[in-house]
């Protein structure tokens, strides 16, 4: 069964930091190509936040976030890790993990991605 398991939210002051995990399921981690965290605030469209690939851990990272997140996968692969440090307010949102298990070159759209995590609530506090 296909299944990623995020993990870590909470809340957090302004300048903070916090580290979010996605538990891959066995099956999605031997088909999965790229692996990925978006985040959605109330009436806003999912943003995409980080990026990894799966085989050369090559990262990518939406410009909001660079300098200041990292993405990052254990040896096993089967979880994603994001690093969140100097969080600010508008870092708030629900953050997803998702996998997409047919890497065409594309990274940064929710399309891209085939399964999807229940998603964490981050709260950062001014």
């Amino acid at each position: 069964q296909v299944q990623l398991v995020e993990s870590g939210g909470g809340l957090v002051q302004d300048g903070g930091s916090l580290r979010l995990s996605c538990a891959v399921s066995e099956r999605t981690f031997s088909i999965t190509n790229m692996g990925g965290w978006f985040r959605q605030a109330p009436g806003k469209e999912r943003e995409f936040v980080a990026a990894i690939t799966w085989s050369g851990g090559k990262t990518y990272y939406g410009d909001s976030v660079k300098g200041r997140f990292t993405i990052s996968r254990d040896n096993a692969g089967n979880t994603v890790y994001l690093q969140m440090n100097s969080l600010k307010p508008e870092d708030t949102a629900v953050y997803y993990c998702a996998a997409d298990l047919n890497y065409s070159g594309r990274y940064y759209h929710p399309s891209d991605y085939d399964y999807w995590g229940q998603g964490t609530q981050v709260t950062v506090s001014s």
